[in-house]
């Protein structure tokens, strides 16, 4: 299984990277990344999928079901410390993504249920957090939690310094056992301060029937469709992360590998 995707060349709508359940071989995670010009537009929306558009970069209007969301974003580089734009389409409702200035913009996918409002994500909204510590400390935005209204999906994004460790102890969520852990794919999607820089991320399973280490690149995307996923930074380079996770059941329950389990047990 090819676990790293990697950005082609801008198709007519600006996209560089396009995962469907289809091409990952699962049932619930959809991704795509569109590199805009200003004045540009990308267009979707599909029946029985919910969606979370999510201006990285750059400053776009998006049009979800006729209602219209105007200068959504604004930050110039997914490493600026803002919150990104973020706008939820309910499944089935068309959508439209122009943009006023270039803009990168996520398209994040996973079924979903008809009958919800489209609305704007607000900075407001997307909590902050402070994990780790020591050179295990990285930087969490909740662009779309639990704790939000949608039907499966979950998205976050994560800041790790270069040096350090990141989704670490290596954890999982791949099961679904009440109070213990929760069933959900994940996509990674990676950028690089500088970008010439790369980053070592881990896919593993207890019994190494999945084990497999990937460097990846700006631009890249890792998939997780089980197991541990641990994630490195090296020196001098940062690294960003874009999370899109779901499965059958809205929440997420991590289980840390039992063999690193006591780096947070100190």
């Amino acid at each position: 299984m090819t676990l790293r995707v990697r950005p082609h060349a801008p198709d007519p709508e600006g996209c560089v990277l396009d995962i469907t359940p289809e091409s990952a071989g699962w049932g619930h995670v959809g991704f795509k990344v569109c590199k805009l010009a200003a004045g540009q537009t990308a267009r979707g929306g599909e029946a029985g999928r919910e969606a979370c558009l999510v201006a990285l970069s750059g400053t776009v209007d998006i049009e979800v079901a006729g209602e219209r969301f105007a200068g959504v974003g604004g930050r110039r580089s997914v490493f600026e410390d803002a919150a990104p734009g973020a706008v939820y389409a309910p499944a089935g409702a068309a959508y439209a993504v122009t943009a006023t200035t270039d803009a990168e913009v996520a398209i994040c996918s996973a079924p979903g249920a008809a009958g919800r409002p489209p609305r704007r994500i607000d900075a407001e909204q997307m909590s902050r957090e402070v994990r780790g510590r020591g050179t295990n400390t990285r930087y969490v935005r909740n662009i779309l939690p639990e704790t939000e209204p949608a039907d499966s999906l979950l998205v976050v994004e994560v800041i790790t310094p270069g040096g350090h460790w990141s989704s670490y102890p290596p954890h999982k969520h791949d099961r679904d056992v009440a109070q213990e852990e929760s069933q959900l794919e994940e996509t990674y999607y990676h950028r690089l301060s500088p970008p010439q820089g790369f980053a070592v991320q881990r896919v593993y399973t207890d019994d190494r029937s999945l084990d497999e280490t990937v460097s990846v690149e700006d631009g890249d995307v890792v998939m997780v469709p089980r197991g541990y996923h641990p994630v490195g930074a090296p020196h001098g380079y940062d690294l960003y992360y874009l999370n899109v996770m779901a499965g059958p059941k809205r929440t997420w329950i991590f289980r840390n590998d039992p063999a690193h389990d006591w780096i947070v047990r100190r």
